[in-house]
């Protein structure tokens, strides 16, 4: 099972270090003035992130067929160094937002002159490839700086608990079926009884904010200079809500399990 435990640790890895980066595309499309262009591409790192969750899945319930077999396996065991995957992707996208921002202006730009993404990918050089290292950048992170960007806690407070809910959807479906066998089926397809609850809260609070946040920067000189490190505040808060995912997935787990033998 460490094989299967390895390559479910990477996807997840994977999965989070896309979705954080999505970050990196906005700002630069913002710093470019080509906004559009950027949300357009975002499909890109929708697609990356789908399709490792679609390897991941299965395999993470592989885990709870094996506990079925073997009563001694730590399953929440296996589920928590899943959710530790999800951080270290979170912190690596961190790490990588500046680069990525210099990445994305550059792809952007590329992608205007070529017309679409086929000609963009096509004209690709082993050169250019080379050249990318002349966009790495080191990010710089000054706590005080923070204090001054006019976000609420309530929103940082809402993107933490947002964050946390989704990061441990799936996991908590599937330990659900670990903890009622007789509906396991029925537990592990119930995911949405905790995503709903993150869905309603990122539709109602979370998205709206970020697009004024954006809005702003597109329109005032001075905000967009501050909206890269707002998106830092918001990266480092969905690092919190990932590791606070690994208080919520037993509470999460027994709230499924209630709710289906209730229907």
């Amino acid at each position: 099972m460490t094989n299967y435990l390895i390559t479910i640790f990477m996807l997840t890895m994977i999965i989070h270090t896309a979705e954080t980066l999505s970050y990196s595309l906005r700002y630069a499309g913002v710093k470019i003035n080509k906004i559009a262009v950027a949300l357009s591409l975002t499909g890109i790192m929708v697609l990356v992130s789908r399709t490792a969750n679609l390897i991941q899945a299965p395999l993470t319930a592989k885990f709870i067929d094996f506990a079925r077999i073997d009563p001694t396996f730590n399953v929440l065991g296996y589920l928590r160094v899943i959710l530790i995957a999800a951080s270290v992707g979170t912190f690596i996208a961190i790490v990588l937002f500046p680069t990525f921002v210099n990445i994305w202006m550059r792809v952007i730009s590329k992608l205007e002159v070529a017309g679409s993404l086929p000609r963009l990918i096509s004209s690709v050089t082993v050169t250019q490839l080379r050249n990318t290292k002349h966009y790495i950048a080191k990010p710089t992170f000054r706590l005080r700086e923070f204090r001054y960007l006019g976000i609420s806690k309530r929103f940082i407070f809402l993107n933490v608990i947002v964050t946390a809910i989704y990061t441990v959807g799936v996991l908590s479906s599937l330990y659900a079926a670990h903890l009622v066998p007789e509906l396991s089926t029925m537990a592990s397809q119930s995911s949405g009884l905790i995503n709903g609850i993150a869905t309603i809260l990122l539709t109602i609070f979370i998205d709206p904010q970020v697009g004024l946040i954006t809005d702003r920067a597109l329109n005032h000189e001075t905000y967009r200079e501050r909206l890269g490190k707002i998106y830092l505040l918001l990266m480092g808060s969905r690092l919190l809500g990932t590791l606070v995912a690994q208080a919520l997935i037993l509470p999460a787990s027994y709230f499924i399990s209630v709710i289906i033998r209730l229907i």
